[in-house]
């Protein structure tokens, strides 16, 4: 029988006396983050720094609690994500760092720099090997990123309109991958447009960065799969489920590419992951705004396992009751409703989460099965 992976786990309760980012602090070193050697040693601390408009992000504090362990352990620690593709402010290097620093990722909040992993127009990247990859043999990674001599993910557990939740293979796999990377990841998927639902709102051409999407002489809106990389940008965009994705397994090879680019980042070098389950919003935090949480705060989670940390958290979601008056609610009481037993799908019924841990399991980069441990 396979022997479970630890996740370690404390919940947001804060009594007199102690903190959120005490309680992260021990949740890390009760989780064995001491056990690592840091001393004279680079630390990419990888993070979401949020796109400028959107509040859900994880708090800088939470990203200096993090940095104040590493460098008390001798490290030397920086946080890092690599460059979007799709429209925003975070597409190169100069706009990236501004969006950081504007959400408060700054030097003096957080006790380290910021260092934009595949440099100014997210060219700076280095082709790693994926053992035992079956759809990417060499992946694109930031090359600060492979510099580092430790790799730590602080990942902020949330929806997401094609992987279904953003944990930590969503932040590793997909957030460290060069432009290039993200373009070879997403390749997979061309979305469609259904011309009865479409509202000619314009919103979906707004969030495309590449220019597929054009508009007919009625309003309506059409993709062009030459100029369309696949990001799904455009998904999350239309609020009238006018844009559908043509092939059902597109986000299934999405998943199994980003389960092989996180083993190509964290292959070889000892590597601590936490997820931080709150403002669990429907969509991702590269979006402009955030929308009401779809489910209550739960509790900060950590394992060197990052399969059974991401699998633990869905598992923890999927136990928790829907906030009255969000996305998540607002499906389950519509009137067309198919429940598919699952927070996320239910959220995002495009959207599939399963086929990207089940791929990681299979390729070894972890477990599904864990066991929890409490820290108070």
């Amino acid at each position: 029988m396979e022997e479970k992976a630890k996740v370690y786990f404390t919940d947001f309760r804060a009594l007199p006396g102690t903190n959120l980012q005490k309680k992260l602090a021990k949740l890390m070193k009760k989780a064995g983050i001491e056990n690592i050697d840091f001393e004279n040693k680079f630390v990419a601390i990888k993070i979401h720094f949020g796109e400028p408009g959107n509040l859900a992000y994880l708090r800088p504090n939470y990203a200096k609690t993090v940095v104040d362990v590493v460098k008390k352990l001798g490290g030397k620690p920086f946080l890092t994500d690599c460059n979007t593709l799709y429209v925003g402010q975070r597409k190169n290097a100069l706009d990236h760092l501004e969006a950081a620093y504007e959400n408060g990722f700054s030097p003096f909040s957080t006790g380290c720099h910021v260092i934009i992993g595949d440099g100014l127009k997210g060219t700076d990247d280095v082709e790693v090997p994926v053992e035992g990859g079956e759809y990417v043999k060499t992946a694109k990674i930031g090359r600060a990123i492979m510099d580092a001599d430790i790799f730590i993910s602080l990942n902020h557990f949330k929806g997401h309109e094609a992987a279904g939740f953003g944990g930590a293979l969503k932040n590793i796999g997909m957030g460290c991958g060069s432009r290039a990377g993200k373009m070879e990841q997403h390749r997979s998927g061309k979305p469609s447009v259904d011309l009865e639902n479409c509202k000619k709102c314009h919103l979906c051409a707004k969030n495309c960065a590449h220019g597929a999407i054009s508009f007919d002489e009625n309003g309506k809106a059409h993709i062009d799969h030459n100029k369309c990389v696949g990001c799904g940008r455009c998904l999350g965009a239309c609020n009238f489920d006018a844009i559908y994705n043509n092939n059902s397994h597109a986000k299934e090879l999405l998943n199994k590419k980003m389960a092989e680019y996180s083993k190509a980042v964290l292959a070889g070098r000892p590597n601590f992951h936490i997820n931080l389950v709150l403002d669990i919003s429907p969509y991702c935090d590269c979006h402009a705004e955030n929308d009401v949480p779809i489910l209550p705060d739960i509790g900060m989670f950590a394992s060197f396992d990052p399969v059974a940390l991401d699998q633990a958290c869905a598992d923890a979601c999927n136990a928790e009751q829907p906030i009255p008056g969000s996305k998540l609610d607002e499906n389950m009481h519509s009137k067309d409703f198919e429940d598919y037993h699952d927070h996320f799908k239910n959220t995002t019924p495009q959207s599939e989460w399963k086929s990207c841990l089940e791929h990681a399991e299979k390729i070894g980069l972890g477990t599904r099965q864990y066991e929890i441990i409490k820290v108070n």
